[in-house]
């Protein structure tokens, strides 16, 4: 009877070693699978995280080129309004400069009647500098036949003359030149008190004269006036202080008196 017991006791435990080594034959596909699995599974978790991380950059980029977008529309609108203040600004000076054909149209006409003005006063006026007074206005008219030359500048130099002229009638001015006196040029020392008085002085000092404005001649002056005007010669040279002084004037007469 225990011989039966043992021999079945050993048979059981065969049988349970068979089965139990069939069952691990079993599940070794199961478990290489699954560690398959949980490998695929990792793998896929990293593609993942990859793929989040990159979605995470590109969100990044897509909202920092957003951003420049919007600047750039701003920078536009901004580009937008200077063209369009600049097209306002040509449209403003294309009508200017319209408008300055035309005043140069008027201007022209304007400046030779002046011109011919101021000839003809000269020509009327005392005979003081007359070589650089005739030579100003023949440049003048020289100046007007220049088509290189604006007409701004034109009228700059006409308005110029203009000037020089009414100063002559401010002040005081010696110059020599030569003068015809009885006959002979010679050279003499002009003296101008404005427009009141032209008065010559001979080199030598022994005669003098001064202009009629009236008549349009020079009439001799006494030699007792020589003093006086040399003085006043000095002090147009700046190498007297000015002072009072007592020179010869030729009263205009008027028609009917």
């Amino acid at each position: 009877m225990r011989l039966l017991a043992t021999s079945t006791a050993l048979a059981l435990a065969a049988t349970l070693s068979l089965s139990v080594n069939a069952q691990d034959s079993n599940l070794e596909p199961v478990v290489e699978n699954a560690a398959q699995i949980n490998q695929s599974a990792r793998q896929s978790q990293l593609t993942v995280d990859t793929i989040a991380e990159s979605m995470q950059e590109r969100l990044q980029q897509y909202k920092q080129i957003m951003k420049e977008i919007d600047g750039l529309q701003v920078y536009t609108q901004q580009l937008q309004q200077q063209v369009g203040s600049q097209q306002q600004e040509m449209d403003d000076l294309n009508q200017s400069l319209d408008q300055v054909s035309i005043v140069e149209r008027q201007v022209s006409p304007l400046m030779t009647r002046m011109i011919d003005a101021l000839e003809t006063f000269v020509e009327l006026d005392v005979p003081f500098l007359e070589k650089e007074r005739t030579d100003r206005l023949a440049g003048l008219n020289d100046l007007m036949q220049r088509a290189n030359v604006e007409v701004s500048e034109k009228f700059r130099r006409v308005m110029e003359a203009y000037q020089i002229e009414a100063e002559y009638g401010r002040n005081i001015e010696a110059y020599s030149a030569e003068h015809s006196v009885n006959g002979q040029l010679q050279d003499v020392t002009f003296l101008r008190i404005g427009r009141l008085a032209l008065i010559y002085k001979t080199r030598d000092g022994q005669q003098l004269g001064i202009w009629d404005q009236q008549a349009r001649e020079w009439k001799p002056l006494d030699n007792s006036h020589l003093i006086a005007i040399d003085q006043a010669i000095s002090i147009a040279r700046k190498q007297k202080a000015p002072d009072m002084l007592m020179l010869p004037l030729l009263a205009n007469k008027t028609s009917g008196q």
